[in-house]
């Protein structure tokens, strides 16, 4: 089942391939069919799996590479179901928003979709760290290429600055694995590469902390967490409508997935002890993207900004090391995904009509576009977190989460739910209402049918999860409530005591 899903979208780009040059509305048919076809799929995986059991499910393996211990092996858990799905949601959406905006090299375009959702899913589903790191690594291509030749005026500065930040880190963290596989080696007399009996054995806290370092480089930087944001206003600046869509509701979950996947697997000990810093960098994300956002005269570098905050709210549940913080990050990374992608899916259609993203370039256009500015309204107060909305039941989780292990975390936090509403309301105002200031207002036409079906299943999840999350954490909870088992047995036994306060709390 699970390979199915992985690999159906990238049957269906070399089945596109196939198709002759000239034939692009069947192209874009066949992208969409086959995008839909693993929604089918995914929904099929959402139904299967039993949210009672903590444990990989639906595992299928095969020798790959058995002399070096190298093998397929693939499996879904709680934690990384919500992701699939919310991959299978967005996918089909980008595609759709693509239909009018794309009308050069077509098949290339969709062709670059697809194989990127098969990397995603690769990602979201590996077992072992040989199959992980392909499939990570695998993202980089059609998502450089997605920049490169359908992105804005600085599409190449901005892909070569994308690809060489996160391949970069990304060389560490091989290193990382190679090393993890050694000492797997000596210490279960095994070659393996297998993330659960890896996790089997017990490792110095200095070794943990060398190898999660490296691990923990490559996930900051595709999070991004700050420092290490730099690429991303670029790349989403640059990057066509779809492509900001993917890069924010999915590529960056792939780093705070990593960071729940694998601290709490291989390295336990190293993520209690670096939970503080990694909670001053959460922090200083929050308050930092949400001021740097309020700055920006640019619609879409705006959202861009926006993401370093809100993901700093990530990974300020991770830091909290308990459940409520855990089970909050893991919703907010879905609830990111649908309101940042619908975000940038509404630049996208002003920009179609208008070619500008500048705010001052725009007013009024409520008037023009009333339907387009009820949903923008909609959009908006999930991102800023409004109660019966998505946005509300992430952040609040986290924040309770953080609360319980450090009032002076929460404290600080606020300050970027606070600056959020503050420089979304201001940017909505600069754009929706007061004197109609555009170029060519004649543009500022209504959304089509196609243009609300975009929007439709993402306003749907906004007010779903918003008003009925319990689908979602009901599904994710056992594998959270394993996840924290295992980081306070091992951490009774390794770490100072008040660490362990800490993780129990």
């Amino acid at each position: 089942m699970l390979t199915t899903l992985i690999f159906l979208p990238l049957a269906g780009a070399l089945g596109i391939a196939l198709l002759p040059r000239g034939r692009e509305g069947a192209v874009r048919w066949a992208g969409l069919g086959v995008s839909l076809l693993v929604l089918l799929a995914a929904a099929r995986v959402f139904q299967a799996f039993d949210a009672s059991s903590g444990a990989m499910q639906m595992v299928e393996q095969a020798p790959w590479v058995p002399a070096f211990g190298i093998s397929y092996r693939v499996g879904v858990d709680g934690i990384s179901l919500l992701l699939v799905g919310l991959t299978a949601v967005i996918f089909p959406i980008a595609l759709l928003s693509s239909w009018a905006a794309i009308a050069d090299r077509v098949k290339a375009f969709t062709m670059a979709i697809l194989g990127l959702e098969t990397a995603v899913l690769g990602t979201f589903l590996s077992l072992d760290l040989i199959l992980f790191y392909v499939f990570w690594e695998a993202v980089l291509i059609p998502m450089a290429f997605l920049i490169a030749l359908w992105g804005g005026p600085n599409r190449r500065y901005a892909a070569i600055k994308f690809f060489l930040y996160t391949m970069a880190a990304s060389v560490l963290m091989l290193i990382a694995i190679i090393a993890t596989h050694v000492l797997g080696a000596v210490l279960l007399w095994e070659r393996t590469f297998d993330i659960e009996r890896l996790a089997t054995m017990v490792l110095p806290v200095r070794t943990q902390g060398w190898l999660f370092a490296a691990f923990a480089l490559a996930f900051a930087v595709k999070v991004p967490i700050w420092p290490l944001h730099t690429w991303l206003p670029d790349a989403h600046t640059e990057a066509p409508t779809a492509g900001s869509v993917i890069l924010a509701a999915i590529l960056l979950k792939m780093g705070t997935y990593g960071f729940v996947r694998f601290g709490p697997t291989l390295f336990p000990d190293a993520l209690v002890a670096s939970a503080p810093l990694l909670a001053a960098l959460a922090i200083v994300g929050i308050l930092y993207g949400a001021a740097v956002s309020w700055a920006q005269t640019d619609l879409k570098r705006l959202i861009a900004f926006s993401s370093v905050s809100h993901l700093g709210f990530v990974m300020l549940g991770i830091a909290a090391m308990n459940e409520q913080g855990f089970q909050g990050a893991l919703i907010q990374m879905v609830n990111h995904g649908v309101s940042t992608g619908a975000l940038f899916l509404i630049v996208g259609v002003l920009y179609e009509r208008t070619h500008s993203r500048e705010i001052a370039d725009y007013g009024g256009v409520a008037a023009r576009m009333p339907r387009f500015a009820a949903i923008f309204t909609i959009v908006l107060l999930s991102s800023a977190a409004l109660p019966g909305t998505n946005g509300f039941v992430g952040e609040f989780l986290i924040l309770l989460g953080a609360f319980r292990t450090s009032t002076w975390w929460a404290a600080l936090a606020v300050g970027g739910v606070i600056l959020s509403a503050v420089y979304l309301l201001w940017a909505y105002q600069q754009v929706m209402h007061g004197p109609l200031v555009a170029k060519h207002p004649e543009r500022l036409l209504e959304l089509t049918r196609r243009e609300v079906l975009v929007f439709v299943p993402l306003i749907a999840l906004i007010f779903a999860i918003g008003v009925y999350p319990k689908p979602l954490l009901d599904r994710s909870e056992a594998a959270v409530q394993a996840a924290l088992e295992r980081l306070n047995r091992t951490a009774a036994t390794t770490l100072p005591a008040r660490a362990v306060v800490r993780v129990q709390r």
